[in-house]
C-alpha cells in the first residue's frame, strides 16, 4: 500500500500487524495500548471504539480477541480515512469497521444500547486549559473542542446495553470529573486502576471500567508502573508492548 505525504507506517509488533500514522493526526500513544489490554472482552461481544483516531484500539482488540467484530467512529474524516486504510492493510476488513461521524449522534446510526462494550480514550483537556496544538487533528485529539467529557460518557451511556461496560482511559487529576460524569449517565464505576510513571510518582493516568445500571462497588487494582530504573520498562509493561501477557 502506498503512503500518502507524511504517513509513516508503524509495526505494533503483534503478528505482523502495522498501523498507518501521521505526525499532524496525533500519533496514539501509551494510554490506548494500555486500555486495549486492560479492558475485559467477551468472545461474543459487539464492540465500539468512539473517536478511535488511527484505529489503534480496533487493531489491537482484534489481535487480541480473534472471535470478536469492532466498529471503530471517528469524527474526523481524514483520520478515519486513515485509520480504514490501516484496516484494509492487515486485512482486517471483515472484523473491523471504521466509520466517520460524531459520537453525540451515534445512536442514529448504529441504534440505542446497541453494543456490549465502548471503549473511549478522550479529549483529556478542557478548553482553556494548557497549550492548544496549532495543528487541528492534533487540537481535537488533546482537547474538549469537539464535545466535552460529559457528552462523551453520555454517547457511551446511549450505545451500551445495560448490564454492559465502558472502559476508558483518563487522565488521573481528572478523576473526579470522569467518575461523576460516568454516574450521570447511569454507569457505575466498577474497576480502577491507576498509571504510574515511575514507582514512588504520582498517577498521571487511570483506567476505569464502568458497567450500565451496575451496583455500587468499586475495585480499585494495584498501580501499574510504566518505567523502571533509566529508560526500561517494567517486567509488566514491557510484556503488554511484547504481547507476552494481558494485565
Amino acid at each position: 500500500m502506498e503512503l500518502r505525504s507524511g504517513e509513516r507506517l508503524d509495526d505494533l509488533g503483534r503478528g505482523g500487524l502495522r498501523i498507518i500514522q501521521h505526525p499532524e493526526r496525533f500519533p496514539f500513544a501509551i494510554d490506548a495500548i494500555l486500555l486495549a489490554h486492560w479492558v475485559r472482552v467477551r468472545p461474543t461481544d459487539r464492540v465500539i471504539d468512539l473517536g478511535t483516531g488511527g484505529g489503534i484500539i480496533p487493531l489491537l482488540l482484534a489481535a487480541l480477541h480473534p472471535a470478536i467484530s469492532l466498529t471503530g467512529l471517528e469524527i474526523q474524516p481524514v483520520t478515519a480515512e486513515m485509520a480504514g486504510r490501516s484496516v484494509t492493510l492487515n486485512g482486517l476488513g471483515d472484523r473491523i469497521c471504521i466509520d466517520c461521524g460524531d459520537w453525540r449522534s451515534a445512536t442514529e446510526r448504529y441504534g440505542f444500547e446497541s453494543f456490549d462494550l465502548v471503549t473511549m480514550n478522550p479529549p483529556y483537556r478542557e478548553v482553556g486549559t494548557g497549550g492548544v496544538s496549532p495543528t487541528q487533528g492534533r487540537a481535537t485529539a488533546r482537547h474538549e473542542l469537539e464535545s466535552s467529557l460529559g457528552e462523551a460518557v453520555e454517547a457511551a451511556g446511549r450505545l451500551v446495553r445495560y448490564g454492559g461496560r465502558v472502559g476508558l482511559v483518563f487522565l488521573a487529576e481528572r478523576l473526579v470529573d470522569l467518575l461523576g460524569a460516568l454516574r450521570t449517565s447511569r454507569l457505575e464505576p466498577k474497576r480502577m486502576r491507576l498509571v504510574l510513571p515511575r514507582a514512588g510518582r504520582s498517577a498521571n493516568l487511570v483506567l476505569v471500567e464502568a458497567v450500565k445500571g451496575g451496583r455500587p462497588g468499586l475495585t480499585c487494582e494495584a498501580p501499574l508502573v510504566v518505567w523502571a530504573e533509566g529508560q526500561c520498562y517494567t517486567p509488566e509493561m514491557q510484556a503488554i508492548y511484547d504481547g507476552a501477557v494481558e494485565p
